[in-house]
């Protein structure tokens, strides 16, 4: 049996289903009960002309009967006419009068009783419906009956009860489909608390656990479910906070044995052992320095009126890191626009994302290349390189806290590119990355908070060599 995933989906379609029967059975009720009320009429119309033909019935002085009808009247029960006939019978079965050029009786009549007894009789091509009425006339037994062609029934009642069905159908089944989408927004609007905490509940993670779900406005049903997905989120927390916790507190007190260590390894007269102990000593102190910078971000908030201009940014971290490019026989460039592109954070932060993405690109650009930083408006700034690129596979993974492609790849513990999304992400921007064309790879830090737009003329700033 298909079953639908979202709740709203198997509402509506149960709903769809329950429409669907209703303008099937609805009218279909209403017809039966319309036949039914119709037959209703019929049957007592006939019996009213029952009264009437008796009231044509007058004693006569030898103790029989005589009929005095109406010529107009009797006009309308000839066979002639065909649609209305009538006979009274007495308590023996026998005619005493009838509208019957024979004299017979519409009906033979059943078993004496003192209820009206309706019936259907066929008479070569027409259909009589009818009624015997027992009645009691100046003391003695008598028989009315009474019928009518089928064919000549009521043309209003007629019309009435054939048409009724389709008629109806087709105005019911409208009227509850437009009920239906009624309903459907009905159902939309009381589940919106539900999808506005799901759409939260999407952005809740690692580096977010101080986000939860709003109890106010949801709905008595789901209030239960949404106070235990807090109360674990606190927990989960709780968790993280004691972590991170742990992890500052680790970094700060290997700080002093690192920087006791850096000033042993300086007295070993063996340079070349010195050499490789003072880069393993420089990688630990990066990875230091890197969980003390993540315990940071955990606590940090941008001031209200702080702003950084990205230009500035990424032309003090060009300068910073461009000796270190020359070392190493690569370039640095900054391409950016004249004036100042100011958006809403902290420029020391801002600072630190764009220095880590630069540093992976010179990491990764082979040699006698420059790694380009352009700021272009409105608040974007790309970093590209010519080195191997990202595959695809990999670029869901590479800004979460550790995760290396080569864990046997020396001088990275897989933090740098989560502070830059961490960093961007507290700076209400994102931090994705692309193919350069001709090969290499192209990151790019998007902000939304710009203050000041800024001229599209751009220009080489600045160029280490």
């Amino acid at each position: 049996m298909f079953r639908f995933r979202s709740i709203v989906a198997r509402t509506i379609a149960l709903h769809l289903v329950a429409i669907v029967a209703t303008s099937i059975l609805m009218p279909l009720a209403l017809y039966l009960m319309l036949n039914r009320t119709a037959l209703d009429l019929q049957n007592a119309a006939l019996r009213e002309q029952a009264d009437e033909i008796l009231g044509y019935v007058e004693p006569a002085p030898n103790g029989s009967f005589r009929f005095n009808m109406p010529g107009q009247i009797a006009a309308l029960y000839s066979e002639a006419y065909g649609r209305y006939a009538f006979a009274v019978l007495g308590a023996d079965g026998k005619v005493l009068f009838s509208s019957l050029t024979n004299k017979a009786p519409i009906k033979e009549p059943a078993t004496r009783g003192d209820q009206p007894v309706y019936f259907t009789e066929h008479r070569g091509a027409a259909t009589l419906y009818g009624v015997s009425l027992p009645v009691q006339f100046h003391g003695r037994d008598l028989i009315v009956q009474v019928s009518q062609d089928l064919a000549h029934r009521d043309v209003l009642i007629d019309d009435i009860v054939a048409d009724f069905f389709t008629r109806v159908g087709w105005i019911t089944a409208p009227i509850l489909f437009l009920l239906l989408a009624i309903d459907v927004a009905i159902i939309r609007r009381a589940m919106r608390p539900v999808i506005a905490a799901s759409n939260l509940a999407e952005r809740i993670g690692p580096l977010r656990t101080e986000l939860r779900l709003p109890e106010n406005g949801m709905p008595l049903e789901v209030q239960p479910l949404v106070r235990a997905v807090n109360q674990a989120l606190d927990r989960l927390e709780e968790g993280f906070r004691g972590q991170r916790e742990f992890t500052a507190d680790a970094a700060h007190e290997l700080r002093t044995p690192l920087a006791i260590l850096r000033t042993q390894i300086d007295m070993i007269a063996d340079r070349e052992l010195a050499r490789t102990l003072r880069q393993d000593v420089e990688n630990m102190s990066r990875l230091v320095n890197q969980l003390l910078e993540m315990a940071e971000l955990e606590t940090f908030v941008i001031g209200r009126d702080e702003t950084s201009d990205l230009v500035a940014v990424a032309a003090e971290v060009a300068a910073f890191l461009a000796p270190i490019a020359l070392a190493n026989d690569k370039r640095v460039a900054v391409i950016a626009a004249e004036t100042p592109m100011l958006v809403r954070g902290n420029a020391d932060m801002l600072g630190r994302a764009l220095r880590n993405l630069v540093e992976n690109a010179l990491a990764h650009a082979p040699a006698k290349t420059a790694v380009e930083i352009a700021v272009d408006p409105p608040a974007t700034i790309h970093v590209s390189d010519r080195g191997p690129g990202v595959p695809a596979a990999d670029r869901d993974h590479i800004f979460r806290r550790f995760w290396r492609r080569d864990r046997r790849r020396q001088g990275s513990a897989g933090l740098g590119l989560s502070i830059v999304a961490r960093i961007a992400e507290l700076h209400g921007g994102t931090v994705s990355i692309g193919d350069r064309p001709g090969g290499g790879a192209v990151f790019t830090l998007a902000f939304s908070g710009v203050i000041a737009p800024p001229r599209q003329r751009a220009q080489e700033l600045t160029v280490a060599k």
